[in-house]
């Protein structure tokens, strides 16, 4: 059974007098006398997670920081500075954050970048070979893209992995220029070595001009400095160092692996086949084809 008196007789301390109870004997006797009340300060609610007591804390990270980092430094102090009966766990953004990092690693995402875009060039060129030579040109840009974040400072967040699952079909583009045009001059008789020269005499420039204006086209993303810029900085950053690495570098190495891969394909295919065990034999030397003896 809960008392309650009204407002008048309950806003201050002393009005405790008024109240009385019984004692073990029996008799009445004023609340105060059994009780001391002194003023202390503390908080109006008192907030509770998964049934413990907790405290909430907001804030942000600084400039040139990532939230990944942040969480990591506020983990870190946490550790040093509090007992051991406490603990910590994140809410809101923060806690999604952390789910979308329990979700599929990034291995398996790029891992299946370049298997769609090698069963698609298969598809396209109706060949197993072809393909290999589009995606080895794709982990130059990869390196490009993380170099460019090394010398930047910047880390691999979502927004980098964003970045590096588009530069697999950009760098792949590149590579298709010269590889398609390879193809059609060995399928007009050119030899293999000239058809790769070829192409990659006649494809240089538009390869260059496509990628460098697409390159000049992302730097405003590089640099951007209003809300949301650390992730448009990071993206940026990752598709510019990529394309350079696969404009300056991979392009010159397209056609040698076309080369290459082209040769082993043709040496496999000329390689003697083996007659399978329980074949028929042919006509055993003394018998004629009608199977009588002579």
């Amino acid at each position: 059974m809960y008392v309650q008196a009204e407002g008048d007789y309950r806003a201050e301390a002393k009005n405790l007098g008024l109240f009385y109870v019984r004692n073990h004997e029996g008799n009445s006797v004023p609340l105060e006398g059994l009780i001391t009340t002194k003023s202390i300060s503390g908080p109006e609610f008192t907030m509770r997670y998964n049934q413990y007591r907790s405290a909430q804390l907001s804030g942000s990270a600084a400039p040139g920081y990532s939230s990944a980092q942040a969480n990591r430094a506020l983990e870190e102090v946490f550790a040093q500075s509090m007992p051991r009966d406490m603990g910590y766990d994140y809410l809101g953004m923060s806690f999604q954050e952390q789910k979308a990092e329990q979700g599929i690693p990034p291995a398996a995402i790029f891992g299946l970048s370049f298997l769609f875009v090698f069963l698609i060039l298969a598809a396209l060129y109706e060949s197993w070979s072809l393909p290999f030579s589009v995606v080895l040109g794709t982990p130059i840009a990869v390196f490009g893209a993380f170099a460019a974040l090394w010398s930047r400072q910047m880390v691999n967040n979502v927004y980098a992995q964003i970045g590096l699952v588009m530069l697999i079909g950009l760098a792949a583009k590149n590579a298709i220029l010269i590889v398609e045009f390879a193809r059609i001059e060995v399928e007009k008789g050119t030899p293999l070595i000239d058809a790769a020269l070829t192409a990659a005499r006649t494809r240089l420039r538009p390869i260059l001009m496509t990628s460098f204006a697409f390159i000049l086209g992302t730097v405003p993303l590089a640099i951007a400095t209003s809300s949301g810029a650390v992730s448009r900085r990071i993206m940026g950053t990752v598709v510019i160092g990529g394309m350079l690495a696969a404009t300056c570098i991979a392009v010159c190495l397209i056609p040698v692996t076309f080369y290459v891969i082209e040769r082993l394909a043709a040496r496999a295919k000329k390689s003697p086949t083996v007659a399978p065990l329980g074949s028929t034999p042919g006509p055993m030397p003394g018998l004629s084809s009608s199977g009588h003896g002579l």
